[in-house]
């Protein structure tokens, strides 16, 4: 399969395919679909992906997406500096933050504990969450309600409770095995309304 295109496609076919759950046809689709771009459409395709790397960094608070310095949800001063949710990555955050009802901050663990791929709990942004804990009353953990989800869900939660805050999880409006990005709102506001205690 891999000589039945020229090099120069194939490279670009073998790129598509390395995102998540794009496999050769699509990925295919997309090199030629992409053949047919102006020259000028191309670029600015391939520049939108330079910049976008280049200028969208981590939070420096939280580790959600931002360029440069602090995210939206930490600049904002009209949030709830009591209550932090805690997400896998910044698509759970897009997603809590598309049903509007969640006022608090947030914290981006940067992927779940998963010893089968080598992720521990020091590959994930734990320490820091420990360190914002001053003035925070409750935090939710909105890991997905996958195996590695609730095993990292378990270890915050061991690292919580020691230290007096209110600890809870997402309701299972989420389905189990699903992603939060999935999720539509309806199902995200009962999950928040219906939290409990871990």
């Amino acid at each position: 399969m891999a000589d039945e295109y020229l090099p120069a496609l194939e490279a670009l076919i073998l790129n598509f395919k390395r995102l998540p759950g794009i496999g050769h046809k699509t990925a295919a689709r997309m090199a030629f679909a992409l053949l047919d771009f102006t020259h000028e459409e191309a670029h600015s395709f391939a520049d939108a992906i330079i910049t976008a790397k280049e200028s969208i960094v981590p939070c420096e608070i939280c580790g959600h997406i931002s360029e440069g310095g602090k995210c939206d949800v930490c600049s904002s001063d009209k949030r709830d500096r009591s209550v932090i949710c805690v997400v896998e990555d910044s698509r759970a955050v897009m997603a809590l933050e598309k049903v509007r009802e969640f006022k608090g901050l947030y914290h981006v663990l940067g992927g779940t504990i998963s010893p089968m791929n080598g992720i521990g709990p020091d590959e994930l942004n734990i320490k820091s969450l420990l360190a914002r804990l001053d003035g925070v009353e409750e935090v939710i953990i909105a890991t997905n309600p996958t195996i590695e989800g609730e095993t990292t869900a378990m270890y915050v939660s061991k690292l919580l409770k020691p230290l007096g805050v209110k600890t809870t999880r997402l309701a299972y409006g989420v389905p189990v095995g699903g992603d939060l990005e999935y999720s539509d709102e309806v199902t995200l506001f009962r999950a928040i309304e219906g939290r409990r205690d871990i």
